[in-house]
């Protein structure tokens, strides 16, 4: 690993949520390498040859990643803090394979939940890997995190848990101990 590797966090959130979600896990993943999170609407669809992890994640609609239409819905419960028009499902349709790239970086995917449905199938986190995966990104982690409620809140120890999952994911690929 050179000094110059990073960590990208892309994130969907129809509440805010999911970002915290994603903001924890940068926090957990910049023990052990520089890491920023982005806005699923402004993350780029070429990626930074720097690039050592990315990370995507978003809530789960409908048992997959949300669509236009199941953002549409969530709007009617109240403000977005991510426009309806580009979730992480029409982020990595447009992001480039792996192949293109000299040095693909490795991939995690994460997810939001309703607590009471966590049994059920279906996760964005398994859809967004499996969509990574079609296009060459070796998957190395995928977790959901639970809310209360589709508007939330989320609790405080999903936080902590997204915050140790990000530490977890940054020992894993540095193989070393954190960064000073």
């Amino acid at each position: 690993m050179s000094g110059s590797d990073r960590a990208l966090v892309v994130y969907e959130s129809m509440f805010g949520n999911t970002e915290r979600i994603a903001r924890a896990i940068r926090d957990g993943l910049r023990d052990y390498l520089p890491a920023e999170t982005v806005a699923v609407n402004r993350a780029p669809s070429v990626l930074s040859d720097d690039l050592r992890l990315l990370v995507v994640g978003g809530p789960t609609h409908a048992f997959s990643m949300s669509r236009v239409s199941t953002r549409q819905e969530a709007c009617k419960q109240g403000d977005l803090v991510t426009p309806v028009e580009v979730g992480i499902r029409e982020w990595l349709a447009a992001l480039e394979p792996a192949e293109s790239r000299p040095r693909p970086p490795s991939v995690a995917t994460f997810d939001t939940r309703i607590a009471k449905v966590r049994r059920l199938p279906g996760s964005a986190a398994r859809s967004a890997a499996k969509l990574l995966r079609r296009k060459g990104y070796r998957i190395i982690r995928s977790e959901s995190f639970f809310v209360n409620e589709s508007t939330g809140p989320i609790r405080d120890v999903e936080i902590e848990r997204a915050q140790r999952w990000g530490a977890e994911l940054g020992r894993l690929l540095t193989g070393s101990a954190r960064v000073a």
